[in-house]
This record gives C-alpha cells, structure tokens and sequence, in this order.
C-alpha cells in the first residue's frame, strides 16, 4: 500500500512553519531538508522541500513560490479528547494567525485547522434529535469550542 503524504505549499517559508508545528504537536520531528541546487528556478542553496512528521502522521513542506496559497478548501483536523488539548491546540495554532467560526482557524501561514473535542462528534449523533440540534446550535454561535458550554446547551430544557 502506498504512502500518502499531504503535501503543503508554501512560498519562503516551508521551513519555518514545519518547525512550528513540530514544537506544537507531540512525537514530531523534522525528518529531512531539501535544498535547491543550481538548475534552481529559486538560489541554490534555499530550502525546497522540508519532511517532517506531526504525531505519526508525514508531510511535506514545499517552497515552491507565490503562485498558490492556502484556503478553508482543506484543513487539518485535530481530534482532541477534552478541553485542555482544545485550549493548549487553539493557542497556539490561533497564535498570530485568525480565529474563525465553529472551532476553525487559521495559523500565520496561512493554513486551516479545526480544532474539535471528541465530544462534538458524540453530541451532533446523538439519538436525541432535540438534544443534537441544541448542541449544534451551540456550536454554530462559538469560535474556539467550549465543550461544558455544549454540554449545557444540549441538556437545556426546552
């Protein structure tokens, strides 16, 4: 079975941002540097790709120029299990970069999380239409997700 490798493109600073992410997320590393040569078409010597691994999952950073950015068309998803990895994951993603809707962000580069307790998951499936609707409307009027604030909507009496 093949590998597959989200591939991130950045303009300069592919290198910065894998060792952001790198100190943000546990068991991650940087695992190889590759630089432009002479045939370019940026200086040799600059970074052109840069591998790394965040918590057991691989990615490439590439510097391949301004010509594409970054969009809300794909995120990164981070599964958290409580409140605490929510907070700590939300600083210091949301660090410098911008807050947006529903437990989405974006980091200084540009790029797009969402940042979700497990809970969410639980409480939008609930069996209980009324109690996964409260719970989703909660959702829809928060930024970084308060996982007691869904609890309390959801078992609001109605």
């Amino acid at each position: 079975m093949p590998t597959i490798t989200p591939n991130l493109w950045f303009d300069t600073q592919g290198e910065d941002a894998a060792k952001f992410y790198v100190s943000v997320f546990p068991n991650s590393k940087i695992t190889n540097v590759l630089y432009y040569g002479e045939a370019g078409p940026r200086p040799a010597g600059t970074v052109l790709t840069v591998d790394f691994v965040l918590d057991g999952q691989p990615y490439t950073a590439i510097n391949g120029g301004p010509e594409f950015t970054f969009s809300e068309a794909i995120s990164l998803l981070i599964n958290c299990a409580d409140q605490e990895e929510v907070d700590h994951y939300w600083t210091k993603l949301s660090a410098g970069g911008e807050e947006g809707p529903c437990g989405w962000l974006k980091d200084k580069y540009g790029l797009s999380w969402q940042v979700a307790p497990a809970a969410l998951g639980e409480l939008l499936a609930d069996p209980d239409q009324g109690r996964a609707e409260r719970a989703m409307k909660a959702m829809l009027g928060m930024k970084k997700i308060d996982v007691a604030e869904l609890f309390r909507a959801a078992d609001a009496e109605v």
